[in-house]
């Protein structure tokens, strides 16, 4: 699954570029996959290669569109109107992929009846109210992490399903709920790591061996 958004992608420039087929080996390449790899992929998908032409590129997006189940729009609402929430209240990518920004929410009384892009932000205590306007499919926190579980918590009573998560805290959420992390911090600490491996094989240097942590009693020193 989550290697057909690439594909996805992929196939979008392939068609605003004029290109009305495509092979499983370019797409392979063009996703640094090889073509065996696609080729099984998208058989899951159904038989929708032909063997000398390749794929159909515009059908083949169609289908990818309905297994991800963007043939449909999701309403979102945006817990959290900083920087980062106003950010994405305004992103088109969106749209785009059929997500509209149904809802957006926020505590603090300056922002409260703010308009962005013609949706009000709202206290959190509306969300029952606002769901009986519009059902909520996706939750996206990004608040600060203090109060990230407390406003999860409001979404998902307020019937909100799937939870994608912001802020630096792990939450805990009832069985059944759809909760993904987007955490920037840790993605950066990922590539400082590799980063520094690679800078320390340039040099010829070695990382040290931690034998142990902390010293029993008793020990030699």
């Amino acid at each position: 699954m989550a290697r057909l958004p690439v594909y996805q992608r992929i196939l979008e420039e392939l068609l605003r570029s004029g290109t009305s087929t495509v092979s499983s080996e370019l797409l392979g390449a063009a996703a640094q996959l090889n073509a065996a790899k696609v080729r099984k992929d998208l058989s899951l998908l159904g038989s929708f290669g032909t063997r000398g032409s390749g794929y159909d590129v515009a059908f083949l997006v169609e289908q990818i569109d309905r297994q991800l189940g963007l043939d449909r729009e999701w309403a979102v609402v945006i817990a959290g109107i900083g920087n980062l929430g106003r950010a994405l209240a305004r992103s088109q990518g969106f749209a785009a992929r059929n997500f509209r920004v149904a809802a957006l929410v926020d505590t603090d009384p300056d922002i409260i009846g703010e308009q962005i892009d013609g949706v009000v932000v709202r206290h959190p205590d509306a969300l029952p109210a606002i769901v009986e306007e519009v059902p909520l499919a996706i939750g996206v926190i990004t608040t600060p992490g203090p109060v990230a579980q407390r406003v999860a918590d409001l979404l998902v009573d307020a019937g909100v399903r799937s939870l994608l998560n912001f802020a630096p805290q792990v939450l805990e959420v009832p069985a059944g709920i759809l909760l993904r992390y987007v955490d920037l911090s840790i993605e950066l600490q990922v590539m400082s790591f590799y980063q520094a491996r690679q800078m320390d094989d340039e040099a010829g240097a070695s990382m040290p061996v931690i034998r142990s942590v902390g010293r029993s009693p008793g020990s030699a020193r």
